[in-house]
């Protein structure tokens, strides 16, 4: 429902009423109280990540004062993905109602259960509870998973030491047929450009080469390949799908893979932006960026030479990169230890960075 405080001359009305509807939340009973009000107006800045994001409002007070509020909407990307909440929804200048819970010690920030815009739409527990009792599952499909026989087995867990090399300037050919974007990117790339070093995932072509162990499962219409640096799963599509309409871009992009007799073939598209490696070579993701691997396994099932081509706006030739896997002791398959980015934060306080870092223009 489209409200009054929307139009032109935006009001503001705060109100406490206590609710018995608060939706559970990892840190909600810290930073919200159970008492409700309401904002309106302009957004002044999307922080669009994940877990959670945020809206940064500039509400008009009946004295013309302005009050600088911030609105945290329940759920995640994943959640906003399924009912078409994307980072353009809300933008920049847009004029928005939301109520909610208010922040705790009178901080200026809200709990936004629910979000109106000009437009009429609604987003958030008003539309979608998050929740549901109900069962909706299909029952005339049968969701068990049932294993292919391929003449080749590569289920297991596999370690990647085996000709391990360090993934910094590994490619070929040599000199890196960089264009002279690439080469501008590179020549200016500073310290703490590296998401690795701030604990984001390190994705593809990074893990690629990384020494840690994978387990690879074989799931039905998939391998799902599960690489212990940094807990990171992968899916390889075998049943011929295709990418989403709207699939979007991450760092382990799509995958769609098939056999030629002992040779896993893989290519990977919908990469988002990021680095080939920890020196700092850019890669341009989207469509710019295409990844093709092959996975040759040996007569006898003990090893994988994995060759990896790079196909990039960045470059002027292919980029290809080589490893090797061989069968390990599934005892060695331990929870990789959680990243701790506080060293790189430490360092980039001591170098007088941090506020460029938190908060980038």
């Amino acid at each position: 429902m489209k409200k009054s405080s929307l139009l032109p001359l935006i009001t503001a009305c705060l109100f406490a009423a206590f609710s018995s509807q608060v939706s559970a939340h990892h840190a909600f009973a810290t930073e919200f109280q159970e008492a409700e009000g309401e904002v309106s107006g302009v957004v002044t800045r999307v922080w669009w990540t994940n877990p959670h994001i945020r809206y940064d409002v500039d509400m008009t007070m009946p004295d013309g004062t302005i009050e600088k509020w911030s609105l945290h909407p329940p759920g995640n990307l994943p959640t906003y993905r399924r009912e078409n909440w994307t980072r353009e929804t809300i933008e920049a200048g847009d004029t928005v109602f939301a109520t909610g819970n208010l922040g705790r010690g009178d901080a200026k920030k809200l709990y936004a259960t629910c979000i109106n815009l000009e437009s009429g739409r609604q987003l958030g527990r008003c539309v979608n509870p998050g929740s549901t009792s109900e069962i909706s599952a299909d029952p005339t499909i049968d969701h068990t998973i049932t294993a292919n026989d391929y003449e080749v087995d590569i289920s297991g867990f596999w370690t990647n030491r085996y000709k391990f090399q360090t993934t910094v300037d590994d490619f070929q050919p040599k000199p890196m047929p960089m264009t002279s974007a690439s080469r501008a990117i590179y020549s200016g790339r500073e310290f703490g450009d590296d998401h690795v070093l701030r604990c984001q995932p390190a994705g593809l072509p990074r893990i690629f080469g990384s020494p840690y162990s994978m387990q690879v499962l074989d799931a039905g219409t998939h391998y799902l390949m599960v690489y212990l640096q940094d807990n990171t799963p992968r899916w390889v599509y075998m049943d011929g799908r295709g990418p989403l309409a709207d699939q979007p871009l991450t760092s382990m992009g799509f995958s769609a893979g098939h056999w030629e007799d002992r040779t896993l073939v893989i290519e990977t598209t919908h990469l988002a932006a990021g680095w080939l490696d920890g020196s700092g070579y850019p890669m341009s993701g989207s469509d710019g960026t295409r990844i093709v691997e092959r996975w040759n396994i040996a007569e006898n099932g003990l090893t994988i030479d994995r060759t990896m081509t790079i196909y990039d706006d960045y470059y002027t030739a292919p980029l290809v990169r080589t490893r090797g896997s061989q069968r390990g002791d599934a005892r060695e398959l331990l929870e990789s230890p959680p990243c701790d980015p506080s060293v790189f934060f430490n360092e980039m306080l001591e170098l007088g960075k941090l506020e460029e870092i938190l908060n980038p223009q």
